[in-house]
């Protein structure tokens, strides 16, 4: 009953902790929000609402595609210019090739997925570095869309036009002309599916395993390439579907259109807690810190600040996220550190829970002995934790002085 209790204590800890991490990005969305609220101008508007969302939808979709790869430890610096050329390659199909609609949109998820599928295989089968295998994929899907286009622009029916039927589901337009942003229904859609996927089946847990420790979950049993490889495929399947929501909302893509917006994908991961050594993040933190350069991109021109202002500010915000990162990180590192003092102090909680427990039914007079043995327990406790704990700050100081010391060293011999 006493170890439950203490595993208990533990556990609200470490929500506590949890807790305070899963609160930023929310709160600094809050208030930047309020931020612009009060210095932009005409910001508090519906209009203004509904261009947040639009803006988020495309970029939306590749984030969450990007936060299973960023979790296994990987990246994926195609996933804008997949979208891009998948949105151009499933255009020409419906205007040149005199495909359906209905077929083209499919095309456009089934060439993104093709691309994670080829990400995948350079990656997780030819065990080429992410960083390079996505670059280089980057450069052939934007190659290969302006080669199917013909180097034109793809331009996707109107709404008034049958075939613009799809746009309805990103933006309803009611007959006095005001937009109803539908498509936020189809983010959250897609962001709960990702959400169960990552959270509630074998495929996340061993998604999660693999960005913790590689080689862990290959000795663990877990088919890492095979893991590793449908990451990729998903991040291409939310490329093909954010390349249908960008020409819902913006009806022509051109060619060479993307690139960066693996940046704003990748932002948006980290914002919201995903962190770039793998083994950490969440669906709903990638929203918010999606919706956070949404509303950068929104609230500064409110302010006459112009587009290079945004790339400014959101890699500052991103930044800031690494850095956090790192710090949440270290912190991990030291508590690891300092975990023989906290595993003595619970079992000195666990053999005074016991006593307690004991001292309820005991009689008078071995209740005063349990009593005594309370007391000289807990003095034990205090005392020997706080000599434990001194002594791991003043082994954790000599580490860091170590370092310093090293990195001199280097420097004069380098």
């Amino acid at each position: 009953m006493n170890k439950t209790l203490t595993k208990k204590q533990n556990r609200i800890e470490d929500l506590k902790s949890k807790g305070l991490q899963k609160i930023l990005a929310p709160a600094a969305l809050i208030i930047l929000y309020v931020f612009f609220a009060i210095f932009g101008r005409n910001f508090i508007s519906y209009t203004t609402l509904v261009n947040i969302l639009d803006s988020s939808y495309y970029i939306g979709f590749i984030a969450i595609g990007v936060t299973f790869v960023i979790i296994t430890g990987g990246i994926d610096l195609s996933c804008g210019t997949v979208m891009m050329a998948a949105a151009i390659i499933g255009g020409t199909a419906y205007k040149s090739w005199g495909w359906p609609m209905w077929i083209s949109l499919l095309f456009i998820v089934v060439v993104g997925a093709l691309f994670g599928l080829f990400n995948g295989l350079l990656i997780a089968k030819l065990k080429l570095p992410p960083f390079i295998a996505t670059m280089g994929t980057m450069m052939i899907s934007k190659g290969v869309g302006s080669i199917v286009s013909n180097v034109r622009s793809a331009t996707f029916p109107t709404r008034s036009e049958p075939s613009g039927w799809f746009k309805g589901i990103f933006k309803y337009i009611t007959e006095d002309n005001s937009s109803i942003p539908t498509g936020a229904l189809v983010l959250f859609g897609f962001a709960f599916i990702s959400y169960v996927i990552l959270f509630k089946t074998k495929m996340g847990r061993y998604i999660f395993a693999i960005g913790s420790n590689k080689e862990a979950a290959r000795l663990s049993g877990i088919n890492v390439e095979k893991w590793e490889m449908s990451v990729y495929i998903v991040s291409g399947i939310s490329a093909g579907i954010g390349g249908i929501a960008f020409a819902a909302v913006y009806t022509t893509v051109m060619p060479a259109q993307g690139a960066g917006f693996e940046l704003y994908a990748i932002a948006g991961a980290v914002i919201g807690g995903t962190s770039l050594s793998g083994g950490i993040g969440s669906v709903s933190g990638t929203l918010i810190g999606v919706f956070i350069m949404s509303v950068l991109r929104t609230g500064l021109p409110s302010m006459d600040l112009q587009s290079h202002y945004q790339t400014f500010f959101t890699g500052v915000v991103v930044i800031l996220a690494v850095l956090l990162d790192i710090y949440k990180m270290n912190k991990a590192s030291l508590e690891k550190i300092v975990a023989a003092s906290e595993r003595y102090r619970n079992s000195m909680n666990d053999k005074i829970d016991d006593l307690k427990a004991n001292l309820e039914s005991a009689e008078a007079d071995r209740a005063r002995g349990i009593t005594d043995e309370i007391a000289a327990l807990t003095k034990e406790r205090d005392h020997t934790y706080a000599r434990m704990r001194a002594e791991e700050k003043a082994e954790q100081a000599r580490i860091r002085r170590e370092e310093k010391l090293a990195k001199r060293e280097f420097r004069k011999n380098a």
